[in-house]
């Protein structure tokens, strides 16, 4: 995760924390496991109980951590669960999507106290930013003076050079070509001195599963997630991998064969701008496939069709990541309805039973948990974690 600049505009204040290498191990395991006794922690992390009870001492004080109700056993002394205070710190995070932009405010421990969301056809920079700069001040005056000065950072999760997508029908406006010249820190700076956080809108989601969802039940795995173009991201050693230039997991650009045979990229089989394609030539409207609370149950016979091609390309495109990195698994999220996500998960097994797997372990095949606010709550995690927590798998 990389902190982009830390821009003032204005002087609100906001939380700037000072955590040595032990503090952010503390409140790591309390992120990771929940309530735990300061005994647990001096155990986990191998620091003596003392030095366990001068950091839990600061942490409190500072507002990041609370006690819960003792608890007694049956000898000596009752232990006292530590917790994250849930207002210790908070963050906001805005998804950049082709179809739709969200900002949300998140809380320490991962609650969303604050949402919003604008759809359209393509995204233009000044409707963006507009939309970001209301939604911002309508976020500060529902949270309250006292929440806003423990926000920390905003968050961006954008698709990689968002520029060179352009539009599913071809016709890009030049204000969409803006996007390769614009600032995104300078825009935000316009609006809230809070540093500014970006990180790959998909690598984002895949954040977002690790930590809240069910990614910490695997070691190492693949993320596949399915929007108006298919992303990805990387998990090793239960640490979300970036790479040196935030680029890692970018499975879209991967050569597959479609159902006839035909080679071409992951993203133009995998995608949802192929079923968008699909319905329009049917004469429907593919902006219905957007629209919140998501149903697509008024076009099975394209969203049918659309998940055989789709799972057929993402279990190759499953074996090709494996050649590269024995993942033990694959996870599949997507903005997509919950029903259409499982249909293509259960697709996409039964396809890689056909795959031809000689010199590979075929990879467990996982549903993701999070769904469409994958991304904007990954992006809300961004300064949270640079700032409070250890970011790789140390503790």
């Amino acid at each position: 995760m990389n902190q982009v600049n830390a821009i003032g505009a204005g002087g609100r204040p906001h939380h700037e924390p000072h955590l040595n290498p032990n503090e952010r191990a503390i409140l790591s395991l309390l992120q990771r496991n929940g309530s735990m006794p300061g005994s647990d922690l001096a155990r986990q992390t191998g620091l003596s109980a003392q030095t366990i009870s001068v950091i839990l001492r600061k942490l409190k004080s500072n507002g990041l951590t609370q006690q819960g109700k003792p608890v007694r056993g049956k000898v000596g002394k009752p232990s006292v669960p530590i917790t994250l205070d849930p207002l210790g710190a908070l963050s906001v995070g805005c998804k950049l999507g082709r179809r739709s932009c969200d900002l949300i405010v998140m809380d320490f421990c991962g609650k969303k106290l604050f949402e919003r969301n604008l759809t359209y056809d393509i995204a233009i920079p000044q409707t963006v930013f507009t939309f970001l700069e209301e939604s911002f001040a309508d976020a500060l005056g529902e949270i309250g003076a006292k929440a806003a000065e423990r926000l920390c950072g905003f968050g961006i999760a954008a698709p990689f050079e968002i520029w060179k997508w352009g539009a599913s029908d071809g016709n890009t406006p030049e204000e969409f070509l803006s996007w390769k010249d614009l600032s995104f820190e300078r825009e935000i700076a316009r609006f809230t001195d809070l540093p500014v956080f970006m990180l790959n809108d998909a690598t984002s989601a895949c954040w977002a599963e690790q930590l809240y969802g069910g990614g910490r039940q695997f070691n190492d795995y693949a993320y596949f997630f399915v929007s108006t173009f298919i992303g990805g991201g990387i998990v090793l050693n239960q640490s979300v991998y970036e790479g040196t230039r935030g680029n890692a997991g970018a499975f879209a650009p991967l050569r597959v064969g479609d159902r006839a045979g035909r080679t071409q990229q992951l993203l133009d089989v995998a995608s949802v701008h192929v079923l968008e394609t699909a319905l329009a030539k049917s004469g429907k409207d593919y902006r219905d496939l957007w629209k919140i609370p998501q149903d697509w149950s008024g076009f099975e016979d394209e969203v049918k069709d659309w998940i055989d091609g789709a799972a057929h390309a993402i279990a190759q495109a499953c074996m090709s990541a494996c050649a590269v990195i024995d993942f033990e698994a694959v996870i599949i999220d997507g903005a997509l309805p919950r029903d259409v996500r499982k249909r293509l998960v259960e697709a996409v097994r039964a396809k890689l039973l056909n795959e031809d797997s000689r010199g590979l372990l075929v990879p467990d095949v996982a549903e993701g948990v999070i769904g469409g606010g994958a991304r904007a709550l990954g992006a809300a995690c961004d300064p949270i974690y640079n700032q409070f927590f250890v970011t790789s798998q140390l503790v």
